[in-house]
């Protein structure tokens, strides 16, 4: 019986993974071809979704983009032996866009069952688990610090000292925490693993709580999620059943317990704080620190938050070694970081890398450039809250230190691209804009501010006294930065005047100097 391969991603199903499933199991029995059809994640070549694979004996062979209506003339050509069509790529494994990737983090992806307990061992999956029981709490915390890991949802701050933090208070009960809610723009790495490969999430969590005293985790999954929600739900229930979770980890005597927890869509609960107090049934506002919650989080407990990246990490550094991992990326930036592509892409989608590839390298050979075949303008880099390089920066290398040293961030690794038709006055507009729309409202200067930066650049935009307005912008975004009480009002400023600084001649300012090249 010939096992073929198809998505049940959520870029995959938008585009018609359902419909190719069905027409394909209808065509082969009507037919009398048996096969088998496994839904996988996606591996992340989101231009060729829905991306059909068959398995033949000299590999798996990829087809894509697969419609409903290629079916018929895929499987009269030969698709169940991976004969030539005008849809045949090649094994994936053998395509540029993979084969130049370091897949740690992402390596099941678009490859197993993602709900095959089976599979997910078959392909080295609890060995980071079988490792952590193995080595006890003290020791595991010593690895997560010494493979450099740092967390990967925005912040960068080091992994290895937050567990750390959490171990050593002193608590009858503590709380490990995963941040699931993927709210910036052009971001989805997230999504991708929680719905292609969900028990590397969990496997990194029980092994968290394992290391740090902690017997109860929660996954903050956002609301626009819904396949990755069902995913997650499913695969918790069935590490339940296997005894991965529950009273006894892999008959340890160990407890740890999990549960997804469903948000209401708020950018701000992104906020490690905001996120806590929505947990807890309340709104989602930013708590003022200190306390931190490594000490006093959820239910007023020590908890550990963590990005899904962050905590998917840990059970290859576990299985292969810190060191190992830390041979990954650069400086202080270690290991691997999915970056991923969108916006005026011509490829868009996700690449495993360690850290130090240039923006360049990420969008001209692994994006190929422009969509629409323009130039590149611009480049944002971490979300709405990251800052823009123009076309002459993007031989900045990708990493913590070189980001900050040029007025970024990496944040969670999201790159939106634009052409040369974009208004950067008009993007600096949004960035208060959407400041305005998502503040949770607790703290003046991100309230207030982002309001009156909308009616300043209005102003600018306008025409009316640019000279005047423009310096109002830039005093409103020194008192958000500096008075904020947390990144949402604090990092707004950087893509404003990052645009300001890269961009001036679309605020009326006329070219950019040649000292900023």
């Amino acid at each position: 019986m010939t096992r073929l391969f198809l998505p049940r991603d959520s870029v995959a199903e938008s585009l018609g993974a359902g419909a190719v499933a069905r027409a394909l199991l209808e065509s082969a029995q009507r037919r009398g071809q048996p096969v088998t059809l496994t839904r996988t994640g996606s591996r992340g070549l989101l231009w060729l979704e829905p991306l059909l694979e068959v398995e033949t004996p000299e590999g798996r062979i990829a087809y894509g983009p697969v419609g409903p209506e290629d079916v018929e003339g895929l499987l009269d050509a030969g698709l169940l032996q991976g004969a030539p069509h005008p849809l045949r790529l090649s094994r994936p494994e053998d395509m540029p866009f993979l084969a130049r990737q370091q897949r740690l983090t992402f390596a099941r992806c678009g490859v197993i069952d993602p709900l095959s307990l089976a599979e997910y061992r078959a392909t080295g999956g609890l060995r980071g688990l079988e490792a952590a029981l193995a080595l006890g709490g003290e020791a595991v915390v010593e690895a997560v610090a010494a493979s450099g890991l740092r967390g990967r949802g925005g912040a960068g701050f080091p992994t290895g000292i937050k567990w750390r933090s959490v171990r050593t208070a002193e608590a009858a009960r503590k709380y490990v925490v995963c941040n699931a809610d993927e709210g910036d723009s052009g971001t989805f790495a997230d999504r991708m693993l929680m719905e292609g490969d969900p028990f590397t999430l969990i496997e990194g969590m029980a092994i968290a709580g394992l290391a740090t005293g902690a017997t109860q985790g929660y996954i903050y999954i956002r609301s626009e999620y819904p396949l990755a929600w069902r995913s997650l739900n499913a695969a918790i229930a069935a590490a339940e059943a296997a005894g991965l979770l529950g009273a006894s980890v892999l008959g340890s005597g160990r407890e740890f317990r999990l549960e997804a927890r469903l948000g209401a869509g708020a950018y701000i609960c992104g906020e490690e704080t905001s996120l806590l107090e929505s947990l807890e049934g309340k709104r989602g506002i930013v708590r003022a620190k200190p306390p931190i919650p490594a000490l006093r989080g959820l239910f007023g407990r020590p908890t550990l938050i963590n990005n899904v990246l962050s905590f998917a990490a840990v059970p290859w550094i576990l299985a292969h070694g810190a060191a190992a991992y830390a041979e990954c990326g650069m400086a202080r930036s270690r290991g691997t970081m999915p970056f991923q592509l969108a916006g005026n892409i011509r490829r868009g989608g996700l690449v495993e890398l360690g850290f130090g590839p240039t923006l360049r390298e990420l969008v001209e050979e692994f994006g190929g450039g422009t969509r629409s075949g323009r130039p590149v303008r611009a480049v944002q880099v971490g979300g709405p809250l990251g800052a823009y390089f123009p076309e002459r920066m993007l031989d900045l290398p990708l990493d913590y230190e070189a980001l900050a040293g040029a007025g970024g961030m990496l944040g969670h690794g999201g790159i939106v691209v634009f052409d040369d038709t974009v208004d950067m006055a008009r993007q600096a507009r949004f960035a208060f804009e959407f400041c305005a729309a998502e503040s949770c409202g607790k703290c003046t200067p991100c309230r207030i501010g982002a309001v009156r930066g909308v009616e300043v650049i209005d102003r600018v935009i306008a025409g009316r006294q640019p000279a005047r307005n423009l310096a109002l912008v830039e005093d409103l975004c020194e008192v958000m930065r500096d008075g904020s009480l947390c990144a949402m009002g604090g990092l707004t400023p950087l893509p404003v005047m990052s645009a300001l600084t890269h961009f001036p001649e679309d605020f009326g300012r006329g070219a950019a100097p040649l000292a900023a090249e």
